[in-house]
């Protein structure tokens, strides 16, 4: 379970503020990256929140949703987006590290006085002002980053039943935009639309066929 010893090792417990960011939505072939950033000060937080915190991987939707809710009263939080454009502009690891740079900034608007250090999930850090250190594995150590993970996950899957409503057929609002047998059955009926990630080799593929066409209302 994650705790707070790497948010202490990097100064937390002298009182400086130390974030967590991580990322949501590199793998699947539709809609945007998101990212989260999280400040957790523990004095803020309820008991049974902290005990309750762990890689949103590891966590029910239903879960997430509530523990979501919680943390964005009971903490500081923000979300950074990276849109399918972009994605296909710059390559989805480029775009997921904007995303996390605009979630760090954005939470950075909300704080007193700037972050001293950034926890961030995965072996790269992104572009940011102050100074960071990539985790491993982050969300299942660092409770900052593991809340970044939770509030990142639940945007994102929001955003993608929002998008499932616009173009039902895709299953998004199940999926959300993950290359699953049904994704890929409704490209093939329906088409493409302009959330697809064009830069992902199915997607390209697709495009490439001869199939209906590609949908874009």
């Amino acid at each position: 379970m994650p705790d707070y010893q790497l948010e202490q090792d990097f100064g937390s417990d002298r009182g400086l503020i130390i974030i967590g960011l991580d990322e949501v939505g590199r793998g699947p072939w539709a809609g945007p990256v998101a990212a989260g950033a999280a400040w957790l000060p523990p004095e803020c937080l309820s008991s049974r929140l902290v005990q309750e915190i762990d890689d949103s991987k590891a966590l029910s939707k239903r879960r997430r949703g509530i523990l979501a809710a919680e943390l964005w009263v009971q903490a500081t939080v923000a979300i950074g987006w990276a849109s399918v454009a972009e994605i296909d502009e710059l390559n989805i690891l480029a775009a997921s590290m904007l995303a996390m740079r605009r979630a760090a900034m954005s939470l950075d608007e909300s704080l007193a006085i700037a972050p001293s250090g950034v926890l961030v999930d995965g072996n790269r850090l992104p572009d940011l002002p102050w100074p960071a250190r990539a985790v491993v594995k982050g969300d299942a150590r660092s409770l900052s980053i593991a809340a970044a993970s939770i509030v990142a996950k639940v945007a994102r899957d929001q955003e993608m039943v929002r998008l499932a409503e616009l173009h039902p057929g895709y299953g998004w609002e199940r999926n959300a935009g993950y290359g699953t047998a049904e994704h890929r059955l409704a490209i093939a009926a329906i088409g493409l639309t302009e959330h697809h990630r064009r830069s992902f080799k199915p997607i390209r593929e697709a495009e490439r066929s001869d199939g209906p066409g590609h949908k874009t209302g």
